[in-house]
C-alpha cells in the first residue's frame, strides 16, 4: 500500500522542462516561408543573370544565398528545440537553442558587414563602370522580396501573455526545505526571442542594402557619382555591424546567464519574499527560454514555514517558470 502511495506521489511530481517561446511554432513556420521565398528569388536571379549575361543579377543571387544560409540556422534551431524539448539530457529544456542560433547568426551578420565594407573600399580606390538601369532593377526586386520577408517575420519576437500551470514538489532535510515549481505555458516576458530577431535582422540588413543601393545608383546615374555606390556600401556595413553587436550582446548574455540591464525580476523576487523575519541570503535568476526564467531562492528566517508558503508569494511573477526555494532557520 505504501509503495502504491509512494509511486502515485512520484507520478504527481513528475514534470516537463519545456521552456519554448509562446510563438515558437508560428516563428518556425514563418522562417521556413521566408527561406522558401529567398531561395526561389535566389535561383531566379542566378538563372536569369546566367541566361542574359547579367553579372549584377548573378551577384545579387549569390548575396541572397548568404542570408538564406543564416535563416536556415534559425529554422533548424527551432526544429531541433521543438523535437528535443522533452529530452531529459537537456536539464533545463531547449529554450536557449534560439539564443545559440541568434549568436551564430550575429557572427554571420558581422562577417557580411565586414565583406560589404571591404568590397566597398576596394571599389572606392578602383572604380568600375556600373550598369545603372540593370543594377537599380535588381535592387528594387531585392527590396520587394525583403519587404515581404520582413512582413512575414514582423512581430514574431514578442512573447504572448498566457495562462500557466504549476507543479510542486518538495523535500525536507539537513535543516532546510526545498521546493520547486514549474510553469508549462507562456509568460509575459521582457526579453524576446533572439532567434526570430536574428532572422529579422538578416532580412532588414538586406533591405537596407537595397535601399542604400537604390539611392546611390539613382544619384550616380543622374550626376555620374560613381563613388557614391561604394560609400553607401561602407555606411551600410557599419550599420549592420552595429546591429550584429547588439544581437551578440543580447543572445550571448542569455547563454552566459547574465541579468540584462533594466531587468527587475530579481528585485521583484526580493520584494515578494523579504520581510522583517524573512531574508534572502542567496538568489540566482536566469533565462531558460523566451519568456521563461528560473530562480533559486535561499531564505533565512526565524520562523520557518513550508517552502510552498514562500512560493505562494512569488506566484504573481509570471516570468518565473522554474523556482527552487530553500528555507533555513536563523540561529
Amino acid at each position: 500500500m505504501s509503495a502504491g502511495i509512494e509511486k502515485a506521489g512520484i507520478n504527481a511530481l513528475e514534470h516537463d522542462h519545456v521552456f519554448l517561446g509562446a510563438d515558437h511554432t508560428r516563428n518556425e513556420r514563418r522562417i521556413w516561408l521566408v527561406i522558401a521565398l529567398t531561395a526561389v528569388m535566389m535561383v531566379a536571379e542566378i538563372a536569369a543573370g546566367t541566361v542574359y549575361g547579367s553579372m549584377a543579377l548573378v551577384a545579387d543571387g549569390w548575396h541572397m544565398s548568404t542570408h538564406a544560409s543564416a535563416l536556415l540556422i534559425s529554422a533548424l534551431a527551432y526544429l531541433f528545440a521543438r523535437r528535443q524539448a522533452r529530452n531529459p539530457r537537456f536539464t533545463f529544456g531547449t529554450g536557449k537553442l534560439g539564443d545559440l542560433a541568434g549568436f551564430a547568426s550575429a557572427i554571420i551578420l558581422a562577417l557580411i558587414a565586414l565583406l560589404m565594407a571591404w568590397e566597398s573600399m576596394l571599389r572606392l580606390s578602383n572604380p568600375v563602370p556600373i550598369g545603372f538601369a540593370q543594377a537599380i532593377a535588381v535592387a528594387v526586386i531585392g527590396l520587394a522580396v525583403n519587404l515581404v520577408s520582413a512582413w512575414l517575420l514582423a512581430g514574431g519576437g514578442h512573447v504572448a501573455h498566457g495562462d500557466h500551470a504549476h507543479h510542486h514538489h518538495g523535500h525536507h532535510g539537513h535543516g532546510h526545505h526545498a521546493h520547486h515549481s514549474h510553469g508549462d505555458g507562456a509568460h509575459h516576458a521582457k526579453t524576446g526571442d533572439n532567434n526570430i530577431r536574428s532572422a529579422y535582422l538578416h532580412v532588414i540588413a538586406d533591405a537596407l542594402t537595397s535601399v542604400l543601393a537604390i539611392a546611390a545608383l539613382t544619384l550616380g546615374s543622374l550626376y555620374g557619382w560613381l563613388w557614391l555606390d561604394p560609400l553607401m556600401g561602407i555606411v551600410g556595413g557599419l550599420v549592420i555591424a552595429n546591429w550584429s553587436w547588439s544581437l551578440m550582446k543580447s543572445s550571448g548574455g542569455v547563454l552566459l546567464d547574465v541579468i540584462s540591464e533594466g531587468e527587475t525580476l530579481p528585485a521583484e523576487i526580493r520584494g515578494a519574499i523579504e520581510t522583517e523575519d524573512d531574508r534572502i541570503t542567496d538568489l540566482h535568476v536566469w533565462q531558460v527560454g523566451p519568456g521563461h526564467h528560473a530562480a533559486i531562492v535561499a531564505v533565512l528566517t526565524s520562523q520557518p514555514r513550508d517552502p510552498a508558503f514562500y512560493k505562494g508569494r512569488l506566484s504573481a511573477l509570471e516570468e518565473l517558470s522554474h523556482v527552487t526555494v530553500e528555507v533555513t532557520r536563523a540561529a
